[in-house]
C-alpha cells in the first residue's frame, strides 16, 4: 500500500493510495480532479474508489467530475451532502479494494457526517493508516463546527485514540506550525512540543508536508491529546476532560497570528508617498 500526499489549494491534502500489485487505487478527498489526474497517469493506476470525510467543499468538490469521467466510480462517505455519493457507509463498516481493507470510523464534530478511514493491508510489514480528515490534525483537532466538546472528545480519546499507536496519521490540512505554536503555548516546557516545532518550520520552508504523523507522536505533543495532563489541565484551568477540551478549542479558535512585520522598503515606500499616484481616487 502506497500513499500520494497531494497538496492543493491553500492548505489542503487529498490522498491517493495505490494497491501496488494490481496498480488500483483509491483517493481520500478528492478535491482537485486535474491535480488528481496529473498524478493518476503518473504512477499508470486505475482509480477504482473515492472515500470522502466530509462534505465540505475542499473535500469533496471533485467527485461529481471524477463520476462522470470514471463510470462505474464508487464514492464513499456518511453524509447525504457529499456530491456523487454512491455508498453511504456506517461507523465499524470494512471495505476492500485488492489487498487494501478499510475500516470506517464516524466521528461527528466538525460536521455531523464526518467519517475516517482506517486503512491496512493484511500480512503486512507496514504500519497502518488513518486519513482522518478534519477531525484530528498533527498537533491539532477540527473545530466543532456542527457538534459538540461531547462528540469530539469521544473521537479522539475512544475512537481513533483506541487504534494502533503506530498508525500514520493522514490528515485533510497543513496547519502544524500553527498547532504546534498553539501547543507550545499551553505546554512551554514540552520539550517533544519545541522539536517537533522545529522540524514543523523547516519542513515548512522547504515548502514539504509534515504528514504523516504517528498516533503515537500525536500522544506526546497534541494537547487535545492530552487532557489528563497537569500542564494541560493547568492552562485551561479545568479538570474534566470533556471541560478542558471545550476551553482548549476555545483557545484554540482564538489564537491570533502574530502580526507580521512591515516590509520595511514598503513603510519607506509609503513615507516617500510612492504610492500615491495608486492610492488616489480616479
Amino acid at each position: 500500500m502506497k500513499v500520494k500526499v497531494i497538496s492543493v489549494l491553500e492548505d489542503n491534502y487529498m490522498y491517493l493510495v495505490i494497491e501496488e500489485s494490481t496498480r488500483d487505487a483509491v483517493a481520500v478527498d478528492a478535491a482537485v480532479p486535474k491535480r488528481l489526474l496529473e498524478i493518476i497517469r503518473k504512477e499508470d493506476v486505475v482509480l477504482r474508489a473515492i472515500l470522502t470525510t466530509h462534505h465540505h467543499w475542499d473535500h469533496a468538490r471533485g467527485n461529481e467530475e471524477l463520476a462522470q469521467l470514471f463510470p462505474g466510480l464508487q464514492v464513499f462517505g456518511a453524509d447525504e451532502r457529499i456530491g456523487a455519493l454512491t455508498h453511504k457507509v456506517t461507523h465499524g463498516q470494512e471495505l476492500s479494494f485488492g489487498a487494501i481493507r478499510v475500516r470506517c470510523l464516524f466521528t461527528p464534530c466538525h460536521t455531523s457526517g464526518h467519517m475516517c478511514y482506517f486503512m491496512w493491508e493484511d500480512d503486512s510489514p507496514d504500519a497502518p493508516a488513518l486519513f482522518s480528515g478534519d477531525t484530528l490534525f498533527v498537533g491539532g483537532c477540527g473545530q466543532f463546527f456542527e457538534g459538540t466538546a461531547e462528540q469530539m472528545h469521544t473521537n479522539l480519546t475512544e475512537t481513533l485514540g483506541t487504534l494502533p499507536k503506530d498508525t500514520k496519521v493522514f490528515c485533510g490540512h497543513e496547519c502544524t506550525v500553527r498547532n504546534l505554536k498553539f501547543a507550545l503555548k499551553v505546554e512551554p516546557e514540552n520539550e517533544v512540543v519545541k522539536q517537533k516545532l522545529a522540524w514543523a518550520r523547516q519542513r515548512d520552508d522547504q515548502d514539504l508536508p509534515t504528514v504523516p504523523s504517528t498516533l503515537h507522536e500525536e500522544f506526546l505533543y497534541n494537547p487535545f491529546l492530552r487532557l489528563t495532563e497537569e500542564p494541560v489541565q493547568r492552562f485551561t484551568g479545568r479538570t474534566e476532560p470533556v471541560e478542558v477540551l471545550r476551553t482548549l478549542r476555545s483557545q484554540r479558535d482564538n489564537f491570533k497570528k502574530p502580526r507580521e512585520r512591515p516590509n520595511p522598503q514598503a513603510m519607506l515606500a509609503f513615507d516617500w508617498g510612492l504610492f500615491g499616484p495608486f492610492l488616489e481616487k480616479k
